[in-house]
Formats: structure tokens, sequence, C-alpha cells
């Protein structure tokens, strides 16, 4: 089943309990977390905090995708704030050592919570096969982060559906695979038929009239 994953980055900062009931009450299978640091991207959004002052109001899994340089110095803070699943970018980790990204998921799973990797669009998806075994999702980037509302790039369907071919050839025919980026009414069923699971949106769902119409329409 595809499962929709409200990006709070779309949400009002100043109402973000109430978005976060919404996302619940709209029938959502996950919050999704965008933290940036202003230096792996340009942005910068929310730390470890806001996930804990928003754990107590869900009892829906926190999805933390850290758009962040040197993650490993802050996995401590998001497993401790409530954090379900944390997932890491390629890029961030392949410039300090080939083992980083091994071990930062490693050490995410060592606090008893779901891991996973990240690629850009100009990554090959190829460059995260040798930590799948480790992964209890992937994510692939169909824009390049930073910025919501951007173009859903058509590149990712054929990454989708390699990383779903490669998830199934080691045994992980279920492994989560998560698409975040330009995901709308008209992408959103074309990222789920290439192997897609989990559909993070944003502005989708925030600006539409009836945000549980919206997850519903977008699950179907």
């Amino acid at each position: 089943m595809v499962k929709i994953a409200p990006s709070i980055l779309s949400a009002d900062f100043s109402r973000m309990g109430e978005a976060i009931k919404l996302c619940e009450k709209s029938g959502a299978d996950l919050i999704h977390c965008d933290v940036m640091d202003g230096s792996f991207v340009e942005p910068i959004t929310f730390g470890g905090q806001m996930v804990k002052n928003i754990r107590p109001l869900t009892k829906l899994p926190l999805d933390v995708h850290l758009m962040i340089e040197h993650p490993k110095t802050q996995i401590k803070f998001f497993a401790e704030a409530g954090a379900d699943i944390i997932t890491v970018h390629y890029e961030a980790c392949a410039k300090i050592s080939p083992d980083y990204l091994r071990e930062t998921l490693e050490l995410i799973k060592s606090y008893g919570i779901k891991c996973g990797a990240v690629v850009n669009p100009d990554v090959p998806v190829e460059n995260i096969f040798p930590v799948f075994p480790l992964c209890d999702m992937v994510l692939i980037m169909s824009v390049f982060p930073g910025y919501g509302g951007q173009k859903f790039i058509e590149s990712a369907l054929e990454k989708i559906q390699s990383a779903r071919a490669y998830a199934q050839t080691i045994g992980k025919p279920d492994m989560d695979i998560e698409v975040d980026g330009g995901i709308n009414m008209l992408t959103a069923p074309r990222a789920a038929a290439a192997g897609a699971n989990v559909l993070v949106a944003g502005s989708a769902l925030f600006g539409a009239p009836d945000f549980a119409e919206a997850v519903t329409k977008m699950r179907g």
C-alpha cells in the first residue's frame, strides 16, 4: 500500500501543532520532517527541539530527513527527540569518508530506530546499493533539496525502478522506497507505478482546499 508522508516544511510554523493534528486526522501515514542546516542546503529549518515538541502530539511515525553536513554528529539528538526513522544523504557522507554513510546508518540503528540513505537527482542510485542491506528505507530525491514547490525531475522514475528491482534481488521486496520532491496528483501515481511506496508531499497537501481529500486521492 502507498503511504503518504506530509512534509511539515510546507506547514505554517506558527501553527505547527495544528498542522500535525491535521495530518493525523486526515489519514497520513508518516510525518516528514525536513531538517536543513544552511550548509548542505542554503535554508535553515529546525533541529531536534522541533521533533521533540511535536512527538507528544501524534502517534504517527516521525520520518526525519537530515539535509545536513556531518549527520553522524546529530543522530543522538534526533533519536532522543523521538524520531522513528532517520535518513541521511549519500552526498554529505561521501565527502567525509567512504565508510561514513555505513557508520552513520549503523549508529542510527544502535538507537533502535529505522534508518535510510538518500540520493540527490544527480547521483546514481547504484551508489547506495552497498548499504541497502542496512536500510529500512531509501529516499530518492525528485528535486534538488532545499526548497519546496519545485518541479518533479523525470529521471527519478528510473531510479525508483532500479531501487525496487535491487531491493528484490537482495531479498527485501518490501523495503520502503520513498520519493520526495514535486509530488502532486499527477506525479504521485507515476512514482507509485515505478515502485515507490512512500510519497512525500508538501504544497500539494498543505495547499489543497481539503487536506484529507488530497491525502486520499494521492494514496489512490
